[in-house]
C-alpha cells in the first residue's frame, strides 16, 4: 500500500482528495509536516480559489521547497486544479501577477470563453503513451471548476530529455488539462470529483508512477 501525503496548506478539497485516494487503496495522511511530506511515497498538492492565496499558503508550509526536493530525488508529486497551476512560472489574476513554483514555464491566465467559470464535465484530448489516462475511452469526461488556466505550453523540446505528455481540453479555447512529466504530474480537473473516471486516474498514478 502506497503512503500518500495530501499537503495541507490551507487550501483545497483536502478530505475529498483523502477519500478518493483511500478508495483506490492508498494509505493517506493529510498534513503540513514537511518531514512526512518528504518521506511519503507520493505527495498530492490540491488547490482551490485564487492563485495568489494558494501560493501564499504554500510558502507558509515550505511547499515550494518540499516539491523541489522531492522532484530532485525523483519522488512523485501530483498537483490538482490550482495545485497544478502553481507548478507553472506565474499566475495573473485580475491584473495581479504572482510567482509560482516554476517547475514548468508558462502563465496561468483567464480563459477566453463566453461563460466562466468553466464548471462541469468535459472531455479531454489525451496524447499517445499517457499513463494517467491508460485504458480510458476517448469520450471519458472529467469534472472541471475554474476560470483560469494555462493557454499555451511553453516548455521547449529537449534533445536529452523526453518531452512531457500534455493533455488538452477546450472551453472557449484550448487549455492544458493535465501534464505528465516523469515524477511530476498534474490535472486541471478534479479527479476526486470525477467519479469512476477520476478514480481510474488516481489508480493509474499510484500504480504506474508512485509504485513503479
Amino acid at each position: 500500500m502506497s503512503r500518500i501525503v495530501v499537503l495541507d496548506y490551507g487550501s483545497g478539497n483536502l478530505r475529498s482528495a483523502e477519500r478518493a485516494l483511500r478508495r483506490v487503496g492508498a494509505e493517506v495522511t493529510v498534513t503540513a509536516d514537511a518531514d512526512l511530506a518528504m518521506e511519503a511515497d507520493g505527495l498530492v498538492v490540491p488547490g482551490v480559489g485564487a492563485y495568489a492565496a494558494c501560493m501564499a499558503g504554500l510558502r507558509e508550509v515550505g511547499g515550494p521547497r518540499i516539491i523541489e526536493r522531492r522532484l530532485a530525488g525523483g519522488r512523485p508529486v501530483l498537483g490538482i486544479c490550482v495545485g497544478m497551476q502553481v507548478l507553472f512560472d506565474r499566475g495573473v489574476e485580475w491584473d495581479e501577477e504572482t510567482d509560482g513554483c516554476a517547475q514548468w514555464p508558462g502563465t496561468v491566465e483567464r480563459l477566453k470563453a463566453d461563460v466562466l467559470p468553466h464548471m462541469g464535465w468535459n472531455t479531454v484530448r489525451v496524447p499517445e503513451g499517457s499513463v494517467l489516462f491508460a485504458g480510458m475511452p476517448a469520450d471519458t469526461r472529467f469534472y472541471f471548476v475554474h476560470s483560469f488556466g494555462v493557454r499555451r505550453w511553453e516548455l521547449e523540446d529537449s534533445d536529452v530529455l523526453a518531452p512531457p505528455l500534455i493533455t488538452w481540453a477546450n472551453h472557449g479555447e484550448d487549455f492544458v488539462a493535465a501534464v505528465e512529466n516523469g515524477a511530476l504530474a498534474a490535472t486541471q480537473f478534479h479527479p476526486e470529483k470525477s467519479g469512476d473516471a477520476g478514480a481510474t486516474v488516481l489508480e493509474n498514478w499510484l500504480r504506474d508512477v508512485v509504485a513503479r
